[in-house]
């Protein structure tokens, strides 16, 4: 059987396996979380979970200080992007129009076009809109956020993925309390408590929604969320681990100065973040060459181009051992280069 040409273009391991230092991905360097982790390692693998998931949306709803009704469980964050983008399209008939950020995770785009959702420019003519705050790649809060809810009319439904949240290092989100309530809030803590390899997330319904939660929850699978994923979600809401991912936000912004101060000292144009990872413009005439020498070297940078970004990269920051790496294979590459 051909294999398939279709697969994601993502970040993390490859053909050539797990690299040494992998830029690729925006997962916390520091983590992953150890009290997290323990809680993953623990779980019991033998018995089905709740199929409600009481205890955990209990628990997700304590946290964010919102009904336990409005806490809808998923896969993964990718998962919920296609069950909703489905729910979207078959509520419209195969009619219904999606708004995009102009760059963001290419999954929003990926599963308008598998549920025949079209693609709309204008956002006040859109079913479905989808928004990221920090977005990727950029990591940049997301132009005009509070405008965007602002301006929704009914029958809208908007998304904020609040995958980076936990990982902004700069600044707050701008929306206030009334206009979250306004939105599909949608987490995914694996990222924040490196832990990528664990598939879990939830979404927190708009206030009086609950008609919405009911039709998505019919249309997921039975037990979206394994026992790992439950312990993992389970963890996220102790204040032990919220007390290290602070510590560990401290860590991140002076690996991130370092980091920026590396690419710098190489000729790379570095674009403002106020996450955990940034963009830069190597200087290179040849960037995918380029970027298959670094991974040869046992380095991994995630090539924007398919964010609508050609002849950039992004990188998540890494702690120093990694950035020294960096320096040295691009420096003996260039050597090369004459």
């Amino acid at each position: 059987m051909a294999e398939c040409s279709h697969w994601p273009v993502h970040g993390g391991p490859d053909a050539l396996g797990v690299p040494r230092y992998d830029f690729s991905t925006n997962s916390n360097a520091v983590g992953p979380g150890p009290e997290a982790l323990a809680a993953v390692q623990a779980a019991d693998a033998t018995r089905y979970p709740d199929p409600a998931y009481a205890a955990l949306r209990k628990a997700l709803a304590a946290w964010h200080d919102v009904a336990p009704a409005r806490i809808v469980l998923a896969g993964s964050a990718s998962e919920f992007i296609f069950r909703i983008s489905a729910w979207v399209a078959r509520r419209h008939a195969g009619g219904g129009r999606v708004w995009l950020p102009a760059h963001g995770y290419g999954d929003y785009a990926r599963a308008a076009q598998a549920w025949g959702l079209a693609l709309e420019a204008q956002p006040q003519s859109a079913s479905l809109l989808w928004a990221c705050d920090p977005a990727s790649p950029l990591g940049m809060p997301h132009p005009g956020l509070a405008a965007l809810v602002e301006g929704l009319t009914e029958g809208q439904m908007c998304v904020l993925d609040s995958a980076y949240e936990p990982l902004r290092l700069q600044g707050a989100l701008s929306l206030s309390d009334a206009q979250r309530d306004r939105v599909w809030q949608l987490w995914t803590p694996n990222k924040a408590l490196g832990l990528t390899g664990v598939r879990a997330a939830y979404a927190i319904a708009p206030h009086g929604a609950q008609a919405l939660v009911t039709q998505l929850a019919a249309v997921a699978p039975s037990w979206p969320v394994g026992a790992h994923g439950v312990a993992l979600l389970h963890a996220w809401t102790l204040p032990t681990v919220q007390a290290w991912l602070a510590y560990s936000l401290a860590t991140l912004r002076e690996w991130k100065q370092r980091q920026i101060r590396c690419c710098e000292a190489l000729g790379w144009q570095v674009t403002p973040s106020v996450a955990n990872f940034f963009c830069a413009r190597p200087a290179s005439d040849d960037l995918a060459a380029d970027l298959q020498r670094l991974r040869a070297h046992g380095i991994k940078l995630r090539d924007t181009t398919s964010f609508g970004l050609p002849g950039q990269v992004r990188l998540g920051v890494l702690a120093p051992p990694a950035q020294d790496a960096l320096m040295a294979a691009w420096i003996s590459i260039k050597e090369k280069q004459g």
